[in-house]
């Protein structure tokens, strides 16, 4: 079975909301809405109609599709610019020392402290696939196509990019983080407020998340055990991002605690490595496996194939060129595997 990755249309709602309705919670970046699903296609859209080169509110929604049936079975997303229509919040993690010479004692504390840091990078995020594809390496795909994206269009993108991970959410849909903390002074369940936070943002934690530093000692041991740890699904996809280049930089989510990761936009592993390219053969089925793209904005799509590099250009093998829908004498961009 082959797959490829393509630009987001609006007649993929119906896969998208069917995906969305099996993330199991606390996946801001696909809620199971339509009407809101909709809004973030229409977004997408008019982000791949963008004329000028510049970051913006901008995003991205790229598709994961069987070629043979042409049905969706995964998403990603990029975000040129966060934290422009509202601020984009999260918890950094810090440390409060306090001396005492009576008792000739230093007292050092951690503590969580409201942050928008983040604001002004780019973001990757919103990837799923679905349950039936695990495996093969179709994550990696999903995952490392949006920095063959990010390196086609780098103009469009900031010098430092992110990736919120979800955090631990427990068999009921609840957050023991979100309890231990937020909770507290919202009066609403982690789902609601992770359905609002999706479908209205986040302007609501601004008017009522407290502002001075938050003891971390002070939280329920159940709070403080899944602080900064990923959701058990989302391991595979932290080791990704490590291998990328990014690092867990003591951000978390506010909402349930996940990490965020962070890396230099140039720094990252496919983004600093993807070559630009002519085909200058399609050969038989021989070379090193990688990934390759071809097109830009709405035409951009990416697939696995087996690469030769040559000294005048790439040759792909068939089954890759076709997928691609690319011959001899179109631009590409690959990356080794």
């Amino acid at each position: 079975m082959s797959f490829r990755i393509r630009a987001s249309r609006a007649d993929d709602l119906d896969s998208l909301y069917e995906m969305a309705k099996l993330t199991g919670g606390g996946f801001t970046n696909l809620p199971p809405d339509r009407d809101a699903l909709a809004a973030r296609l229409a977004t997408s859209a008019a982000a791949f109609a963008k004329q000028d080169d510049t970051p913006g509110d901008d995003l991205y929604v790229l598709m994961l599709e069987d070629i043979a049936t042409g049905h969706v079975r995964g998403t990603a997303q990029i975000f040129s610019k966060v934290g422009q229509r509202w601020p984009f919040y999260s918890y950094r993690i810090g440390i409060m020392s306090q001396a005492s010479q009576a008792l000739g004692r230093t007292f050092r504390a951690e503590t969580l402290t409201l942050s928008t840091d983040m604001e002004g990078a780019s973001e990757v995020g919103g990837l799923f696939l679905h349950p039936q594809e695990r495996a093969g390496g179709l994550g990696q795909l999903l995952a490392r196509s949006r920095y063959l994206f990010i390196k086609q269009h780098r103009a469009r993108f900031a010098a430092r990019v992110i990736a919120e991970l979800r955090g631990v959410i427990d068999e009921a849909g609840g957050s023991h983080f979100w309890d231990g903390l937020a909770g507290k002074f919202f009066g609403m369940s982690f789902q609601e407020a992770d359905e609002f936070n999706a479908v209205h943002g986040n302007q609501f934690i601004a008017d009522l998340m407290p502002k001075h530093p938050i003891y971390i000692a002070m939280l329920p041991d159940a709070a403080r055990a899944v602080m900064g740890l990923p959701h058990p699904t989302g391991r595979a996809a932290m080791r990704m991002l490590e291998a990328e280049g990014f690092a867990h930089e003591g951000y978390i989510d506010i909402f349930d605690g996940g990490p965020t990761m962070a890396a230099a936009t140039d720094a990252v592993r496919t983004v600093r490595d993807a070559k630009a390219a002519t085909v200058v053969a399609v050969d038989a089925d021989k070379g090193a496996p990688g990934l390759v793209s071809a097109g830009r904005l709405e035409t951009f799509r990416c697939v696995r194939a087996k690469i030769t590099v040559r000294d005048d250009g790439v040759a792909l093998d068939p089954e890759g060129a076709a997928a691609l829908g690319v011959s001899v004498g179109d631009e590409v961009l690959h990356v080794g595997r």
